[in-house]
């Protein structure tokens, strides 16, 4: 872990927060206490940042350091809320073409996702706080730079994040195998956002329940499916193929 990549101490960890800077996690000694802790605890609430508690041992194979009972790994991306991302793409004009990723696990699948979105022309992917791989160098690398120009919304509940979605006009779409409509036939000129499950399980059911449209990708036979990256480059293909 590289120095410059841990945030130490209370005061160091809010004026992060409050100055934008990306947090992947939040580290708390267990029973750690005091209102400076409290102010931490909403601020990472607020922008979906995980906590962590954990014993004085973790923090101090981190650093040994004066960290008053917290330290925070910051992130090589800066988050954005999505309220705030979707202001600003409707501000410049656009047509929002989202994606939101439930349970990839695959750093390398969520780099090739990015490098598809910002080809495709998509502006904005949501991910979780928890239950997915890591964005980490590795993930920045597979992307060839892509997460750098794409909007990420990190998010407590997926299941929110699509009620943001739906209030703001944003009609949310989900692969489904066995669905009875093709993805030719979805309307894709219109703001909408594609829920991308993991390859073994798919989307959780109530995510599956939210969507206001299940589509399926036409395959030549009956081999199993397209690795999840494929996908998401296929149905981004095809909404970028009605907008330009």
């Amino acid at each position: 872990m590289k120095p410059s990549s841990i945030i130490i101490g209370r005061q160091p960890l809010i004026e992060a927060i409050q100055s934008g800077r990306g947090i992947d996690k939040i580290l708390f000694q267990r029973n750690v206490s005091g209102e400076s802790i409290g102010e931490i605890r909403k601020l990472a609430e607020k922008l979906g940042i995980p906590i962590q508690q954990v014993p004085q041992e973790k923090l101090y194979s981190f650093t040994r350091a004066n960290h008053q009972g917290v330290l925070a790994l910051a992130s090589l991306f800066q988050y954005i809320d999505l309220q705030q991302a979707i202001d600003h793409v409707v501000s410049l004009g656009q047509v929002p073409l989202f994606i939101l990723l439930e349970g990839i696990t695959d750093v390398r699948n969520i780099g090739a996702i990015a490098r598809s979105a910002v080809c495709c022309g998509a502006q904005v992917m949501i991910i979780p706080d928890k239950g997915i791989a890591a964005l980490n160098e590795e993930a920045l690398k597979s992307s060839a730079g892509a997460l750098e120009k794409i909007h990420i919304c990190r998010v407590s509940s997926l299941l929110k994040a699509v009620d943001t979605l739906h209030l703001n006009g944003i009609k949310v779409y989900a692969s489904e195998r066995e669905a009875d409509k093709k993805l030719f036939e979805l309307n894709l000129k219109d703001p909408f956002c594609v829920m991308m499950g993991s390859e073994d399980k798919g989307l959780q059911p109530h995510l599956r329940k939210a969507a206001d449209e299940l589509f399926t990708i036409p395959m030549a036979g009956s081999f199993d499916s397209f690795n999840v990256s494929v996908a998401a480059g296929i149905i981004l293909y095809e909404a970028m193929k009605g907008r330009i």
